[in-house]
């Protein structure tokens, strides 16, 4: 029985100036797009006029729309001082029960750790706004070195992250999605 694809809003955490994160989300939504499972937006917060004292505004109206219809996510998030970025906190806190039993998949980059500590962090923010978080995760460690010119990277442990993070996510996301419908999550 075919049933409708997931929505899936890719979430580009980092708006810094110079950032690399266009490269990992670029080749990441390759992949999901990819995928038959799901219908992929992008959510960059570079282009997102987020209020960063959390009042509403029309871009955060219109943010919250898109969480809401979304089904399940994925960030891209590199590491900065070892975590992830404010534009990404204020992201999440600037929606509410719209994230509430849907899923979250992590791509993280950075140095060494690749981003791994800000990924750990961030469990712990998704977990306090009833998300579950998809133990899978992608990670570049050195991540300008892992990409060529054309976008494209031969790290076989991202290329082999990616498919299982993707499955799980369409996999938790169909759950969730049933749960939601035969009984509203009581967040």
């Amino acid at each position: 029985m075919a049933t409708e694809p997931i929505r899936l809003e890719v979430i580009v955490g980092s708006v810094r100036v110079g950032r690399f994160a266009p490269v990992v989300a670029d080749w990441f939504l390759c992949r999901a797009r990819a995928h038959e499972g799901f219908d992929v937006g992008t959510l960059d917060l570079a282009h997102i006029a987020l209020p960063a004292d959390l009042s509403d505004s029309a871009a955060a109206a219109a943010f919250r729309e898109r969480v809401d219809a979304a089904e399940a996510f994925v960030v891209v998030t590199p590491e900065y001082n070892h975590g992830y970025p404010g534009a990404l906190k204020n992201a999440i806190d600037s929606a509410k029960e719209q994230w509430r039993a849907k899923p979250v998949g992590f791509v993280s980059y950075g140095g060494l750790s690749g981003g791994l500590r800000a990924t750990e962090q961030l469990r712990q923010v998704v977990a306090e706004v009833h998300m579950v978080s998809i133990r899978q995760t992608v990670s570049f460690h050195q991540a300008r070195k892992r990409f060529g010119p054309d976008g494209e990277t031969t790290d076989g442990a991202a290329i082999d992250g990616s498919v299982r993070l993707l499955d799980q996510l369409a996999w938790w996301a169909e759950a969730l999605r049933s749960a939601r419908a035969a009984d509203p999550y009581p967040g």
